[in-house]
């Protein structure tokens, strides 16, 4: 690797640039200019580079444009020329014929599945014999040999059994002609929608590579844990792995992609085909799936699954999810697998190709199953699309093993070495549960310390945090500065596109972003730009918000104190006033967000002392230097809190959303002569919440249509549920939907004589809290007024909830403590009916 420009006087890594078989480092980060070249620190300009340097792969060509160029390109695919043979590889050997058969053959003699199949064989037996297909052992001479015959005829059928299973789960690295000619094809996909390339950092790559070196001769694999905001992170993974001469990883996929050809394709390209759903009580299709994982892990092949599970609707982590997390991790604690190398993976775009479908989705249309005919069209129509670019950033690899005993060592109980066999079952099942959440929330704090944030996520991110319709063009590039200086002192990483001027970058990213999303007011005296589709640019806003959630939640707790209500001055907040309302907020978004590792109090104390050196608040001291009060400084007054506005800003929707969630549960209130034992399924619930949202936010009572979210009111139920402020059962049949009730502790008051809900009580001094961080607003100035159009709104839709239920409780009767799963008695019921719970 050569490098054309030298160190990088920044100090950031430097991009890899991969151009057909050239490989060369390029500059990282915005770069501060030559001293004199700028006088005003808002108007710093970017390194100056060629456009086609930013490049991770060149444009392929093209027959219209250089027939000639194209068919020798394609020549060199189909000759595996070079690179293109992907004949030396780091790590155990793939895509060879007879791969398939010999994974499968190793999956099956695996001593868990041999010892699953043949215990359930024994148990069918068993159950043969109780119904008379084997004579009573008295007076039977033949008892031995026919039971030995009935297990060996099960044993068989369950082995028929897991080779079909097999067939359809494993991926098939066959033949390297095969994924020569797929890398040729979705790169011509890929690149011509994502026209400004993929994007690595060279000294992550290279590490990377050195790693996978080091992996393949210790036999371990690399457990790539990616964030997954759309079905390109998976490809884009792929083509690197192949680009970059690293064996690719087997990628956990959920079915529902499996549809025919496609499936197919995938599957020979490295999917591993899962159910999305599946009972944790099938005992042959889960040791199947942990046979296959082991297989994987103890014979070094890479492999890859998504820590969030599905994409993220909302452009920032999700919680993670511990499905095939908890597999890999019982390979390491049973000692079946020594050890595997952890790498976070974050992946990053101008513009997902998704998110028009993501906000159909989350305003509460149902979710499109995957068909041949619309992944065909939506494979023609990305060609015309030009999305910006790719940027993939890996963090540094690091043992599992190694993870799993430093957390056992920090435990109180540190049991006796890696193989979790204690005595207590329950002991057992709690450390594993502690293993597997810290695992997640480390691994996602990892993907965000790596992220890079991109040009359309900055200017999302302003649109979405101005006051006033819209903001000039002059001063749109102000605050994108303002927000790299911010970003980039909170130790985030901003995309580069050489040293194009700022102006370019906003002007590439606007473009990239499109007048759907945002609008430009033209023949005035400045353009104006403005947000069209709110919804979607809140994607786009997301992806920064983590690395601002401790201030944001800082300047929300202090916002009733700066409430700009006439004849109102922002005053001192009294500390234990401002953290007790931060604590609240911090706990409300518990599930909503990724927050730094080091606790309440040290992010809050970080967050005030960073706004005070920013010039946003000031914190005034007693004589030993400890926090009395916190106001808004003088400073900060002089822009109009321009600056504070844009921590709430960011949180406000989320406020918005969280009061939204908890206003809908005013409405679980049970009208009077309803019993309190009726319960409501939670789907309806939360879609009323949805309709109800839609129909406040149209009258003015709620100031962000983001928040008629249905991921982020599903994580507020979720919060709640929690907080013991709702119960959901689950009935005994799989097909029968969750349902919940309002904990009679919770209930609002109503009138006894008109029967209407009164705004008093546990739940509204909840929502009112919560109303204290909220937004402020000319619509919401005749608050009492307001209030009662609102409680009548929410009732009305409450009773039509609770006649539907009645309706339909007749057939679902169960005592609530069978159903609340919080309850002891429900955890005795069960354990009856299941000794292994």
């Amino acid at each position: 690797m050569s490098s054309k420009d030298g160190d990088d006087p920044d100090g950031s890594a430097p991009d890899l640039r991969i151009l057909g078989d050239e490989v060369s480092l390029q500059p990282s980060g915005f770069i501060e200019p030559p001293e004199g070249k700028a006088s005003n620190k808002n108007e710093r300009r970017l390194r100056k580079r060629d456009e086609s340097e930013q490049e991770l792969m060149g444009r392929v060509p093209r027959f219209r444009t250089n027939p000639f160029l194209f068919l020798r390109e394609l020549s060199l695919y189909a000759s595996g020329t070079g690179w293109r043979g992907y004949d030396k590889v780091i790590g155990q050997p793939v895509f060879y014929e007879g791969f398939s058969d010999h994974m499968k053959g190793m999956v099956i003699e695996h001593p868990i599945l041999q010892k699953c199949i043949h215990e359930m064989a024994v148990q069918w037996t068993d159950r043969l014999e109780q119904e008379g297909w084997v004579a009573p052992k008295e007076g039977n001479a033949n008892y031995e040999a026919e039971m030995k015959w009935w297990v060996n005829r099960n044993i068989s059928c369950y082995h028929d059994k897991v080779d079909e299973l097999l067939d359809s789960m494993i991926c098939k690295f066959e033949s390297k002609r095969f994924i020569r000619g797929a890398y040729y094809l979705v790169t011509q996909l890929l690149l011509r929608a994502y026209h400004q390339g993929i994007h690595v950092s060279s000294e992550e790559v290279l590490n990377l590579r050195s790693i996978a070196e080091e992996c393949e001769k210790r036999k371990k694999s690399i457990v790539f844990l990616p964030c997954h905001k759309s079905h390109v992170d998976y490809v884009a993974m792929q083509l690197i792995c192949y680009r970059l001469g690293i064996a690719l990883p087997t990628v956990v996929a959920g079915d529902n992609l499996n549809f025919p050809a496609v499936g197919s394709f995938l599957q020979h390209a490295g999917a591993m085909w899962i159910q999305r759903k599946f009972d944790p009580d099938d005992r042959l299709y889960v040791q199947t799936v942990q046979a296959y994982i082991d297989t994987l892990l103890q014979n070094g092949y890479h492999f890859e699954c998504f820590i969030e599970g599905g994409r993220s609707r909302t452009g920032k982590l999700l919680s993670p999810k511990f499905g095939i997390l908890s597999f890999v991790l019982d390979s390491i604690l049973s000692g079946r697998v020594e050890d595997a190398v952890v790498c976070p993976v974050s992946t990053q775009y101008d513009k997902v190709i998704e998110t028009e479908g993501y906000v159909t989705e989350l305003l509460g249309m149902p979710k499109k199953k995957e068909n041949l005919v619309d992944f065909v069209s939506g494979g023609s129509s990305i060609l015309s699309l030009r999305l910006g670019r790719v940027d993939v950033r890996f963090q540094e690899p690091w043992s599992l093993r190694k993870f799993i005993d430093d957390q056992l060592g920090r435990m109180q109980k540190m049991p006796r070495g890696l193989n979790l066999n204690l005595s207590n079952p329950a002991e057992d099942k709690q450390v594993k549960r502690r293993l597997l959440f810290t695992l997640g929330y480390k691994v996602l704090s990892d993907i965000n310390s790596v992220s890079v944030i991109m040009p359309t996520a900055l200017i999302g991110t302003v649109l979405l945090t101005v006051g006033g319709r819209g903001i000039g063009s002059h001063d749109l590039t102000l605050r994108v500065q303002w927000l790299v200086d911010r970003i980039r002192a909170k130790g985030g990483r901003v995309a580069h596109f050489g040293s194009a001027p700022l102006e370019d970058v906003v002007s590439r990213g606007l473009e990239v972003l499109g007048k759907d999303l945002i609008g430009a007011v033209d023949g005035i005296m400045e353009p104006t730009f403005y947000a069209v589709d709110r919804f979607q640019l809140s994607f786009y806003r997301n992806m920064t918000i983590h690395l601002f959630i401790s201030e944001a939640i800082v300047c929300a707790a202090l916002y009733p104190r700066t409430k700009r209500i006439v004849g109102f001055t922002p005053g001192d907040m009294a500390y234990a006033d401002l953290f007790g309302q931060a604590l609240f907020l911090s706990s409300l978004f518990r599930a909503e967000f990724i927050f730094p590792g080091e606790g309440l109090t040290a992010n809050l104390y970080k967050a005030l002392e960073g706004l005070e050196k920013d010039g946003i608040l000031d914190l005034k001291r007693d004589g030993e230097g400890n926090i009395e009060a916190v106001t808004i400084s003088e400073m900060e007054k002089e822009v109009e809190l321009e600056n504070y506005d844009f921590y709430c800003f960011l949180l406000w929707p989320f406020t918005d959303a969280s009061w939204l969630a908890a206003l809908s549960l005013v409405g679980l209130t049970p009208p009077i002569g309803v019993s309190s034992d009726t319960w409501i399924e939670v789907s309806k619930a939360q879609g009323t919440a949805q309709e109800l949202g839609k129909m406040i936010y149209q009258q003015g009572n709620l100031t962000y249509i983001e928040a008629v979210n249905k991921e982020t009111l599903k994580n507020s139920y979720q919060r709640f549920q929690e907080e013991g402020m709702i119960q959901i059962t689950r009935a005994k049949e799989s097909n029968q939907p969750p349902k919940l009730r309002l904990t009679p502790s919770w209930h609002c008051p109503r009138d006894e004589k008109t029967g209407e809900l009164q705004g008093r009580g546990k739940l509204w001094d909840f929502i009112s809290k919560i109303s204290l961080s909220r937004r402020e607003g000319k619509h919401r100035r005749d608050y009492a007024t307001v209030r009662a159009r609102i409680l009548s709104q929410v009732d009305a839709a409450g009773r039509k909830l609770f006649e539907d239920a009645l309706r339909t409780q007749k057939s679902t009767k169960l005592e609530v403590d069978e159903r609340v799963e919080s309850t002891p008695k429900y955890r005795r019921k069960m354990a009856d009916r299941n000794p292994k719970l």
